[in-house]
């Protein structure tokens, strides 16, 4: 089917697809990965890798949670989908032939996840809406895939989130022989951070990722910080916080509790110099929870230091980049709960890997067409098959 007669089967579904990609969209995903390679002898080579792939995520967008599942969905969707993913065409009969299960076992866990990664990584960049004045705030987290392999074999993935967004921007693994700290740059190097905040939790509070940051990539940073950096634990500690000032306070209500966060702000130079590359403010962040159904309050301390000036960042603006850290951790949570990813027992190769980027990707889709309730809009993908192509940039 043309690109013309897809179209008009797009705008006679108009009424019933979702909504579609910002129209800063450069290309369809079908397009852009064309560009993984294909590790696959050419001999006997039927389904193209591309269509498999783009197919793999509408289906993902379907709520999908297994090569299985991915395979059903293609075998019942009609041709004008199959047509738009970029499913193989018979050339005797001229129909487009889904790929059967084992056909997307052996892709999922044979396809270059470095590649694969890196081309859905640079398209969502593209996909997105131009940034306006506020800085751009990404946040780094890493997750072990617990349904992988047994202990000390599951595959560990490091990402980055755009926190405005909520689209993964970057995914690498973390092998068993070495650790997150190791992949934080390769993680990042592709980004252009000139004038971004990278926010990461305490692991990441080393010194070589903040000359990193700062002096090479011009981003700015705000790190949490834990005793695993002792000496600056103490500095941060004996600050005299009782004679700062509250500068930011916000209170939310849910889940069964109610919170409350006071965030101090201190410039740290002469005697208040932190032994740190580039820190030139302290943070200290209160958290106050009240349990609802107890009537009991717990308090929890936080510290933070970043290398931006009170010229440069408000109080307001700290807090928020800080408190948006829990995007990613919402990434996480929505893979394991909606997509039940830690139950998931694919192992073959590099599945496990490419399975969380389709997830990654059908959620990034979905953050920036502006929804919010992942688990409701895949229950809407999944009663139309034509609603996940216009998330997919073919319109």
């Amino acid at each position: 089917m043309g690109s013309s007669s897809l179209i008009g089967v797009l705008a006679v579904h108009a009424d019933q697809v979702a909504v579609s990609l910002p129209a800063s969209c450069r290309a369809s995903l079908v397009e852009a990965l064309a560009v993984v390679p294909d590790r696959r002898d050419r001999r006997g080579v039927v389904h193209p890798l591309a269509g498999v792939l783009a197919t793999a995520v509408a289906v993902v967008l379907a709520g999908a949670r297994s090569a299985a599942a991915v395979a059903e969905w293609a075998a019942d969707a009609p041709q004008p989908v199959l047509a738009g993913l970029g499913v193989w065409r018979d050339p005797l009969t001229g129909r487009h032939r889904a790929p059967d299960e084992s056909t997307f076992r052996r892709i999922l866990a044979g396809v270059d996840a470095d590649a694969l990664d890196d081309t859905v990584g640079r398209w969502i960049i593209a996909s997105q809406a131009a940034a306006d004045n506020h800085r751009r705030v990404y946040s780094v987290d890493g997750k072990t895939l617990r349904g992988s392999g047994p202990a000390g074999g599951q595959v560990h993935l490091l990402a980055v989130l755009d926190q405005h967004t909520g689209a993964v921007l970057g995914q690498v693994d973390v092998d068993g022989k070495t650790n997150e700290l190791t992949r934080f740059r390769p993680l990042l190097e592709p980004l252009d951070l000139a004038g971004v905040i990278v926010t990461a939790d305490a692991l990441h509070t080393h010194r070589e990722h903040a000359h990193w940051l700062a002096d090479d990539k011009k981003a700015a940073y705000v790190f949490t910080v834990k005793k695993n950096q002792p000496r600056l634990y103490r500095q941060l500690k004996a600050i005299p916080w009782a004679k700062i000032p509250v500068q930011d306070e916000t209170g939310n209500r849910g889940h069964g509790r109610y919170d409350i966060r006071r965030l101090q702000v201190v410039t740290c130079t002469g005697t208040l110099a932190l032994d740190f590359p580039h820190a030139v403010q302290a943070l200290r962040i209160r958290r106050r929870r009240l349990n609802l159904s107890t009537g009991r309050w717990s308090t929890v301390t936080v510290y933070a230091i970043t290398n931006l000036t009170v010229a440069q960042v408000g109080p307001a603006d700290l807090a928020d980049a800080l408190r948006g850290h829990w995007a990613i951790e919402i990434l996480h949570h929505i893979r394991d709960t909606t997509y039940a990813e830690d139950a998931s027992r694919i192992r073959t190769g590099n599945a496990p890997r490419v399975m969380a980027t389709l997830r990654n990707t059908a959620i990034s889709l979905l953050r920036l067409a502006g929804i919010t309730t992942i688990a409701k809009a895949l229950r809407r993908n999944s009663r139309n098959p034509y609603r996940p192509l216009q998330l997919l940039g073919i319109t």
